[in-house]
């Protein structure tokens, strides 16, 4: 049985703040090299003019680090930091898969960490959607191996034999009126959102699969919960139903009470 410890955002911080540093140093160290060779002055001008873009480009870097760390300590958003977002999800996570090869950091480690920090960014902007702009996707290997009803098309199709949790999400689906897809892969979680056109995502997957499909989804906001795997990759995973449950309490509230209070639909972007 596969064994299961809580990520540490720390480690996809600290990889962060040291993939900086490093091009904080490559920018120094060419600098100095550029001035000891003393190009002539439209080489130079031009060398200097892409130091200086590349310079600024680690400043902005180097601020979203920092606003992310205040953000993660106060729990809530840090002036701009959803834009920054785009940031350390498309060109810092790479960077910090990059370093984590060097020292030789598992990779899914780096996956655990990037997908712990990523949903409490979301988490601290604290966005609501309705109801019916909320998708739920989940992999296919939570249905039982040997069933032979196929529900990657319409979950209920499901035969409620309790062989596996999908009538859970069944129920979940009834009580909170979003919308619940079972995804035989990434490139078919990517056309349900292209899609429905959804405001924010809660995935169930794997480390590779709920980090790249954050990557692919951005500006979308999306929590994602990793799923636990007690007979190994790919074959009758399961789920934490109260995570599941919490994340869908974060964006939406249950249909009966949208009819009391109206929910405030605020964009991912």
């Amino acid at each position: 049985m596969e064994e299961y410890s809580r990520p540490k955002k720390r480690l996809f911080i600290g990889l962060m703040s040291a993939a900086v540093a490093a091009l904080l140093l490559v920018g120094g160290v060419f600098g100095l090299v550029l001035k000891g060779v003393g190009l002539g002055k439209a080489m130079g001008a031009l060398f200097m003019s892409l130091l200086i873009l590349f310079l600024g480009f680690l400043v902005i870097a180097a601020a979203g680090v920092l606003l992310l760390v205040l953000t993660l300590y106060k729990g809530r958003e840090i002036l701009f930091l959803g834009r920054l977002r785009g940031l350390i999800v498309k060109v810092i996570y790479p960077m910090t898969l990059f370093l984590g090869a060097i020292f030789r950091i598992p990779r899914e480690r780096i996956q655990e960490s990037f997908v712990e920090v990523n949903n409490q960014l979301v988490r601290s902007r604290r966005i609501k959607v309705k109801h019916d702009r909320l998708l739920l996707l989940m992999p296919h290997c939570i249905q039982n191996n040997e069933c032979r009803m196929r529900v990657t098309g319409d979950i209920r199709n499901c035969e409620r034999c309790g062989l596996c949790r999908i009538p859970d999400l069944i129920d979940l689906g009834e009580e909170y009126g979003v919308d619940i897809f079972v995804a035989t892969g990434g490139t078919l979680a990517r056309r349900l959102i292209e899609e429905k056109r959804p405001q924010a995502v809660v995935a169930v997957a794997c480390k590779r699969d709920l980090t790249s499909g954050i990557f692919d989804a951005y500006p979308l906001p999306v929590l994602g919960i990793l799923n636990e795997r007690p007979f190994g990759p790919c074959i009758n995973t399961d789920f934490d139903l109260e995570k599941v449950k919490e994340s869908i309490r974060h964006f939406v509230v249950p249909e009966k009470e949208t009819t009391e209070r109206p929910v405030e639909a605020v964009s991912g972007t």
